[in-house]
């Protein structure tokens, strides 16, 4: 395995606290949501963590879709990535809608599905997080 970019991020404080990345093009404060008892008025880890994997996704998807000609330009995910209770754990899941424009509802499932098993985010999940990739 060759490193091609390594991407740094100093998080101080928690959920209630704050984020740099090592070349300053990132420094904000992150905050614990209201629906989960925090103050909000902030970002949260789920919305970065939602944030990175719907470029990487797309990225992903426009792969994919090359090699079969076809042209997802125009594409676009929602990523929702929710903070779940069980039991006594807390535990992440999350959900990728697809659309692409000018395509068959059946084209675009396989090809979201083609991405999503060469995303390099959604690798990293698969088996540890519930996530459901849907053609809308």
């Amino acid at each position: 395995m060759e490193k091609l970019y390594t991407a740094s991020v100093i998080a101080s404080g928690g959920r209630d606290g704050h984020i740099k990345s090592s070349d300053g093009t990132i420094e904000f404060d992150v905050r614990t949501p209201k629906e989960m008892g925090g103050q909000g008025g902030a970002t949260n880890p789920e919305q970065l963590f939602a944030a990175a994997w719907g470029p990487c996704y797309l990225g992903a998807l426009a792969a994919v879709a090359k090699n079969q000609g076809v042209d997802v330009s125009e594409a676009t995910v929602n990523v929702q990535v929710s903070f779940n209770q069980d039991g006594n754990a807390f535990v992440l899941s999350a959900e990728l809608d697809v659309h692409i424009p000018g395509i068959s509802h059946e084209e675009t499932q396989s090809l979201a599905d083609k991405a999503h098993k060469a995303c390099p985010y959604s690798k990293a999940t698969r088996g540890n997080i519930e996530t459901r990739v849907t053609a809308v």
